[in-house]
């Protein structure tokens, strides 16, 4: 998990913190906010065990939400000067995960970016990063474009089987909805941002709401039996076990999305066009092979394997974890992290060095756990 250093008294609260501490969360600082880790009713384990079998009910709020709009032209077409992914393909209604990129082409942030309507895209970016990410924005595209952070609204986030039984009570509308999908809706007399998405790897929703019915809202929620509050903790095993990116860790301004094995975040078109940040890199890599590779590791055993343990072939290092942990729901350690690209493929066999003795660990492909997302 993402570290954050702030001192107590300096910690950022979310519009859902007085609920957290009020049902018994385990507080911590994360990204400069103050955030629930885990709820001390049930614990990591169980959170993460009834996201998978139920529905579990996280509060991304310290995330930056952000309208892109131009009074000139799409503001698709600006921020693929800044991007790789096909924005400008994006149907009202769809969203679409992708990377800020620098010059080089090293990742600044992931991302989710989501059509509105014609003129209009609302993103959604990592907390630690939200500052950066807008300031760079602003540099490289605000010329024609403006942004508007949306810090009046909180964001919730439905994860597991029984999302959408619980989400419909509420939008009926989202039964049509299928990965990757978003409307607009309206409870109560607020207006709602409801996409099919998630970063859990089970079907669910991210929930857009006014900061003022935040609270009353998480609370209806949680109204709903299968319906549980969890933590940052459990977000992280779960994010690790579907074999997703945690930003700042397994992929940063030092490596690009062929390194992180993003390929399929450069569509065909954006390749041909070769005009977004770092583009001759990335495609040099594209076509001849990048030095180091993203890959799924297994270790043996039932002990994990953390953040930071270096890779070994023999005497040489060949590479290290970037996230570590163990997977309720895969019975067993799992870690992803960079190695060179002569020891990535599946099959591969390595020694992680800990504290000076070697332990055995597998290449292997992602993610641990399969998918569950509702597509066509």
């Amino acid at each position: 998990m993402e570290s954050a250093s702030p001192k107590q008294e300096t910690l950022l609260k979310t519009p859902l913190w007085a609920l957290h501490t009020r049902l018994g969360a385990r507080m911590v600082p994360f990204a400069g906010y103050d955030m629930p880790v885990q709820y001390n009713d049930m614990g990591v384990l169980k959170e993460h065990v009834h996201t998978r079998t139920a529905a579990g009910l996280f509060d991304v709020s310290h995330m930056g939400q952000a309208v892109l709009s131009s009074p000139t032209m799409d503001p698709a077409t600006a921020l693929e000067r800044i991007v790789p992914g096909d924005i400008r393909g994006l149907a009202v209604g769809k969203m679409r995960y992708t990377v800020l990129l620098n010059d080089n082409g090293g990742i600044i942030d992931d991302l989710m970016v989501t059509r509105w309507d014609e003129n209009t895209l609302l993103l959604v970016v990592n907390a630690a990063c939200k500052d950066n990410d807008f300031a760079y924005i602003q540099k490289k595209i605000g010329a024609v474009t403006k942004l508007e952070y949306l810090a009046d609204r909180a964001l919730l986030a439905l994860q597991g089987p029984k999302a959408e039984q619980v989400a419909s009570i509420f939008f009926p509308a989202v039964m049509e909805l299928k990965f990757m999908d978003a409307l607009k809706a309206e409870y109560k007399g607020h207006e709602f941002f409801v996409s099919r998405s998630g970063y859990t790897g089970e079907d669910g929703f991210e929930i857009s709401v006014p900061n003022s019915f935040a609270a009353e809202f998480a609370e209806e929620l949680l109204q709903e039996q299968e319906v549980k509050f969890i933590g940052l903790g459990a977000r992280d095993s779960l994010r690790l076990e579907a074999g997703l990116c945690l930003y700042g860790h397994d992929i940063d301004e030092n490596s690009t999305p062929v390194d992180a094995n993003l390929k399929w975040t450069i569509p065909k078109r954006r390749r041909e066009e070769a005009n977004f940040p770092g583009a001759d890199k990335i495609l040099g890599q594209l076509q001849g092979g990048t030095y180091i590779l993203r890959v799924g590791i297994k270790p043996e055993g039932k002990a994990p394997i953390r953040e930071n343990t270096e890779l070994y072939v023999g005497d040489k290092k060949v590479g290290v974890i970037t996230s570590g942990g163990f997977g309720p729901t895969f019975d067993g350690p799992v870690a992803m992290g960079y190695v060179n690209s002569d020891s990535a493929k599946t099959g591969t066999k390595l020694n992680a060095m800990l504290r000076g003795t070697p332990r055995p660990v597998e290449v292997v492909t992602l993610p641990f756990v399969k998918h569950n997302y509702k597509k066509d």
